[in-house]
């Protein structure tokens, strides 16, 4: 629920800050004051474009803050509670509120915030998304939109999830023929790939490569080049340790000499046997590096063809690396992938049967489902048709009749349905559905847009949304001056209707989902049935020496209401507050009857 909403500097409004109630909340006043801002205002939290002409001249930025509250054991809380949780967004201390906000910069960079912290559009407009549900005045045309009355009739059947597996399955057959397609090529484009492959995989495994073998090789290609400068330098070391000349001893004599002085002083004085052990280990490793020089200088060899071996192999692994990537292990890793194409291509007579044998299997299985989801569109179409018929009965179109078309399109590639025929499809199933009117007796069911009147529109879409808001669980459902084209007459029966969306009422003995409703209005006798009710006004007052204008909402009590539906009725009277108040009245009636 849309518990306050605070906004600076948007637009017309400097600061404001509003408190709504539970049940129908009522905004009424002049027509440009401001109320459709408010509006807008909180499109920008369900993901609306932002603009730098919404900041208020004079204004750095604006800002738009929601809290909402989270009802404990509800399905939309605990969605919300779920994706906070996947974001880390959730408030351990107050997991019952929610903060959504978002800051619009004369930039045109704006700021989106969930619970003061900066996240991106999408999560924002998600969870707005969850909570929010705005019903303005262009959904009139939006009703008159064929492609619409599909997603209205599968949300008011509960047919998204069955929906949802048609979707799947259509996936997978897009998969199927894309590959298919790509199988399907030109045979020379195949023929030319296959080569290529061919070349590329025998090159790469003629090489017999080794992880690591060209640093090996870049080491032994040095050893060999450079043997007899290695073989000098080796000798040179052994002889400097062991060799001695008789007039220079060598490195160990003068070691083992050391050692044995030490040996005989360890021997006069003990406490000299842990230097003279030192000097004994000293002279043994001495001993084995000498060792080591004349291992490795017995390993070395002067060997040209062997040299040229390494060359060769070197030069391969360099022209295999232009090709096919930087490393060894690269080139292996592209002659695999090449190799698995091949044999994809090198089969592509039995892939494309099996795929084919695969399309065909799901075009049966789109089929199947197709008509398990139409059968259950032409019963929830039904049922729509007569809650929808009951709906305009109460808004003064008694005689109108409404129907759902659900047809099929022939199509040689499409689904299969029961009998062999084939029919077109898409996500959504095999179907068409569209809206059908009735205005008048004794003319045929013909698509809204072709019959209905701009206050016959109107009224369609108040009872279709009647209808399906009643099974949707979106807490706070914002009406903006939907009541367009709608007279007086009908105004007390369509504010009775959104109060019902309140749930406070049972409709039929059947309680609704209970929602928060918010809505925008110019007709008293709607207005006339809010639970809260908000005035929006303008004024004009001297800012630094200049006018500006500034939107005022005030809270009204039960007088300040009666003086509103008073001037909204147009009769400043003493016998228009009496209309006003027995209005009042009637209302309220109807709210505590049975």
């Amino acid at each position: 629920m849309l518990h306050e909403l605070s906004i600076r500097n948007f637009a017309i409004i400097d600061d404001l800050h509003l408190r709504f109630g539970d049940g129908l909340n009522i905004l009424t006043g002049e027509t440009g004051a401001g109320k459709s801002i408010i509006i807008d205002a909180l499109g920008l939290l369900l993901g609306d474009r932002a603009a730098a002409e919404w900041v208020r001249a004079g204004a750095e930025l604006a800002e738009i803050e929601a809290v909402f509250f989270l009802p404990p054991a509800n399905e939309v809380s605990a969605e919300v509670r779920r994706v906070l949780d996947e974001q880390g967004l959730d408030e351990p201390d107050a997991p019952d509120w929610l903060t959504l906000g978002r800051e619009v910069r004369l930039s045109g960079r704006n700021i989106c915030r969930v619970n003061g912290r900066t996240v991106s559009l999408q999560i924002l407009s998600d969870l707005a998304g969850h909570l929010i549900d705005v019903h303005g005045q262009g959904e009139h045309l939006n009703l008159l939109r064929p492609r619409t009355h599909i997603h209205l009739l599968d949300r008011y059947g509960g047919l998204l999830s069955l929906r949802e597996q048609v979707a799947g399955q259509v996936a997978k057959l897009r998969k199927v023929r894309a590959e298919l397609q790509r199988l399907r090529q030109d045979a020379r484009t195949l023929a030319q790939r296959v080569d290529l492959l061919s070349f590329q995989t025998e090159e790469i495994f003629q090489a017999r490569l080794r992880p690591g073998e060209d640093d090996e090789l870049e080491g032994e290609r040095r050893r060999l080049g450079n043997a007899e400068a290695l073989l000098q330098l080796t000798q040179a070391a052994t002889g400097a340790l062991s060799g001695g000349d008789g007039e220079i001893p060598s490195a160990l004599d003068m070691v083992g000499e050391a050692v044995g002085r030490m040996e005989r002083l360890a021997r006069i004085d003990s406490d000299m046997q842990a230097i003279a052990d030192e000097g004994q280990a000293l002279l043994e490793q001495l001993s084995d590096l000498v060792r080591s020089l004349q291992d490795y200088a017995d390993r070395l060899e002067f060997n040209p063809e062997r040299l040229q071996e390494v060359e060769e192999r070197l030069e391969l692994l360099s022209n295999l690396k232009r090709k096919y990537g930087d490393t060894v292990e690269q080139i292996a890793a592209f002659g695999e992938r090449a190799q698995r194409e091949l044999d994809s291509l090198s089969n592509w007579e039995v892939r494309t049967a099996e795929l084919e044998e695969v399309e065909e299997k799901l075009l049966h299985l789109i089929g199947k489902l197709g008509e398990q989801l139409t059968q259950a569109r032409c019963q929830a179409g039904e049922q729509l048709a007569r809650r929808v018929e009951a709906e305009l009965g109460d808004l003064r179109m008694e005689r109108a009749r409404f129907g759902v078309a659900v047809e099929q399109s022939e199509r040689a590639d499409g689904a299969y349905l029961s009998g062999g025929r084939r029919v077109g499809f898409d996500a959504t199933g095999v179907d068409q559905v569209e809206f059908l009117i009735s205005a008048n007796p004794g003319e045929p069911l013909k698509p809204m847009a072709r019959v209905a009147s701009g206050g016959e529109t109107a009224r369609l879409m108040l009872a279709l949304k009647s209808v399906l808001a009643h099974a949707d669980a979106t807490p706070t459902l914002i009406f903006d001056e939907i009541d367009q084209g709608i007279g007086g007459r009908v105004g007390a029966i369509v504010g009775q209707k959104l109060w019902a969306l309140t749930g406070q009422h049972p409709r039929n003995g059947v309680a609704a989902i209970p929602h928060q409703v918010l809505c925008i209005t110019h007709l008293p006798q709607l207005a006339a049935f809010g639970d809260k009710h908000f005035t929006v006004n303008k004024r004009v007052a001297q800012v630094n020496g200049e006018e500006r204008t500034r939107t005022i909402v005030r809270d009204l009590d039960d007088g300040a209401r009666v003086e509103e539906l008073t001037q909204m009725l147009g009769a400043i009277s003493d016998a228009g507050r009496r209309s006003v108040e027995e209005m009042m009245a009637e209302v309220s009636r109807v709210k505590n009857s049975p």
